[in-house]
């Protein structure tokens, strides 16, 4: 495997991890985990359109909502597809599930990621789009 094969594998997996670390959020309701994840900067725009910029609208949407969730079920995150624009700049693709005893919906979120100079990838653009049934 040449030198940069390695670092693109590394990479593919330090998103995955990002991604690991939103599902450990969401099924344990942690906004602290899950802010810690964004650029300082970041655009968030939720499933319902809300669009949120810089860390700090985040934060407060957060801090109100995800302790708040009514459901009680298991959420999934899995990575689809990483489309590496630059090498310091990744589009990531998800597939978002909620899973409960009577219910299922699914997202489609897409998380633009930036590598910073320490390494860490963090959430910069995010679109998390509701999948329609039917």
């Amino acid at each position: 495997m040449t030198t940069e094969s390695t670092a693109r594998a590394a990479d593919i997996d330090a998103l995955k991890r990002v991604v690991a670390t939103v599902e450990h959020s969401q099924q344990h309701k942690d906004p602290d985990a899950f802010l810690a994840l964004f650029h300082p900067d970041a655009i968030w725009t939720t499933a319902h359109g809300k669009v949120l910029i810089g860390l700090d609208a985040i934060a407060e949407f957060t801090r109100a909502v995800l302790p708040a969730a009514d459901w009680d079920g298991k959420v999934s995150y899995e990575v689809v597809h990483a489309l590496f624009l630059r090498p310091d700049v990744a589009a990531v693709k998800v597939r978002q599930r909620y899973l409960s005893p009577d219910d299922e919906s699914e997202g489609a979120p897409l998380y633009v990621m930036t590598k910073q100079d320490d390494g860490r990838w963090l959430l910069t653009a995010c679109q998390n789009t509701g999948v329609v049934v039917g």
